[in-house]
This record gives structure tokens, C-alpha cells and sequence, in this order.
């Protein structure tokens, strides 16, 4: 299901890549903002849906019970909202990092369970949600294309520091819930263009991003956490940004 949603998404990206060439390559078209590009340094509002879910492995324990009998991750929706800047270092080469970057998602485990505990209130398949609010701080290499008229294409690669604000893991009555540390790290790749208007850039993005840290903050005495080992996030967002 992922990468059948990867694939949808890439598909919508490169349709509207194409429809917008062919709305702004025309022989004559009107050069809106000349002079932006040479402008040393740019700012932006950016505004984001994004789809994330865990990667996560087995626990060896996982093996040697019988309670829990499959574990799986949930795709969930968020938003993201960020302040964009942006430092030109030549004319195709930039550096972007965003002072103020807010996501907000849901994350969620499956389980099925083989003996639920139907007077606590478990069902054969329980879900647990694990909401996030992260305060990232992204800092990314961006290599754009030549402008032609009004449309610039680009790519962007970098790391990014994240503290989720609504982070369980020094929670103690969270007991029934898989608990998450509040820091992690990454890498994030994407791909974007510019489509510049009279007064302002438009900017649509699709950015992958790779969390590197083991949120898991592993309880062997639950069987909701004894069963996972690492817990990895992982996340697919697509942006637009006005200039």
C-alpha cells in the first residue's frame, strides 16, 4: 500500500510538472520577477500534508509468546507549517533551512491479538495511536535547474534535527501505550519547481524524509512494547510554498 501510494503521488507530481511546462514555455511569454533569482537570500511560508508511519523490527521476544500474533504500522495524515529560508550560494546551488518547522501527525501500531482482554476494553485487533508534534530543524542543499521563462525545476537533499513536543516516554501512567523518546534525527530527499507569478513564487514540493534513531522506548514487561525492538519513522510530505 505505500508504494502504491508513493507511486500515486509521484504520478500527480510529474502530471502537474508537465501541465505547468507547458502552461509557462509558451513563445511569448511574459518574464514575471526578472530579478528574483539574483536576490541573495529569499523567505517563504510553507504549508504541507504529509503521510508517515513506523518502520520498525521484531523483538526476539516476539517469537516466544503467543498473545500478540501480528504487529503492524498504520499510514496516518498530518500537516506541516514552516517559515522557508532560503541563501543562494551560486546560481544553482542554494542552502534552505527552516528556523520554524511544525508537523503535525498520527502515528499507529495494529495489533492481533490472540487472547484480548475484552473487560479492559482490547478487541482481536487494537490499534494504538501515537500522536506527534515535532519541531524540526532541516538543513538542505538545493540544485535548481536553468529558469526557463517562468518555471525552474529542483532537487533538494539533507539532515534534519527533530523534538516531539508531545513525546510519552517519561510519561508514568502511560502504561497501555507505546512510548517514544522526544529526540530523532534524519535525511530527507525531494523534488520541486519554482512557478513564479507577478507578485510571488509559488512552490510545490515532494520531500521523503528517514528518521535514523530508535524512538522506541522499550517496556519487556508490555506486551504492546515488549514485542518491537527499534522504532524508526518514516514520512512522504508534499508542500506548497509562497514567496
Amino acid at each position: 500500500m505505500q508504494h502504491l501510494l508513493r507511486r500515486k503521488i509521484i504520478y500527480v507530481l510529474v502530471g502537474f510538472i508537465l501541465f505547468a511546462s507547458e502552461g509557462f514555455s509558451q513563445s511569448e511569454v511574459e518574464l514575471n520577477m526578472p530579478d528574483y533569482d539574483q536576490k541573495r537570500m529569499h523567505f517563504g511560508i510553507n504549508l504541507g500534508w504529509n503521510k508517515s508511519h513506523f518502520n520498525f523490527t521484531h523483538h526476539p521476544q516476539f517469537l516466544n509468546q503467543d498473545s500478540v500474533m501480528v504487529v503492524e504500522s498504520i499510514n496516518n495524515t498530518g500537516i506541516n507549517l514552516a517559515w522557508l529560508v532560503h541563501l543562494n550560494i551560486s546560481d544553482h546551488f542554494a542552502i534552505r533551512t527552516f528556523p520554524l518547522d511544525l508537523t503535525f501527525s498520527e502515528k499507529a501500531f495494529e495489533y492481533s491479538l490472540k487472547y484480548p482482554d475484552l473487560p479492559g476494553g482490547e478487541t482481536p485487533v487494537t490499534i494504538k495511536k501515537v500522536q506527534s508534534i515535532s519541531l524540526s530543524l532541516p538543513v538542505q542543499l538545493q540544485f535548481s535547474s536553468d529558469r526557463i521563462d517562468n518555471f525552474r525545476v529542483y532537487t533538494i537533499a539533507g539532515v534534519k534535527a527533530d523534538l516531539d513536543l508531545a513525546a510519552n516516554a517519561g510519561k508514568k501512567n502511560a502504561d497501555d501505550i507505546i512510548k517514544l523518546k522526544k529526540f530523532d534525527y534524519g535525511v530527507e530527499a525531494g523534488l520541486g519547481f519554482h512557478l513564479y507569478f507577478p507578485y510571488f513564487v509559488l512552490t510545490p514540493e515532494l520531500k521523503v524524509s528517514w528518521g535514523l534513531s530508535n524512538l522506541h522506548s522499550r517496556n519487556q514487561q508490555l506486551k504492546y512494547s515488549s514485542n518491537i525492538d527499534k522504532i524508526n519513522s518514516r514520512m512522504i510530505s508534499f508542500s506548497l510554498t509562497v514567496e
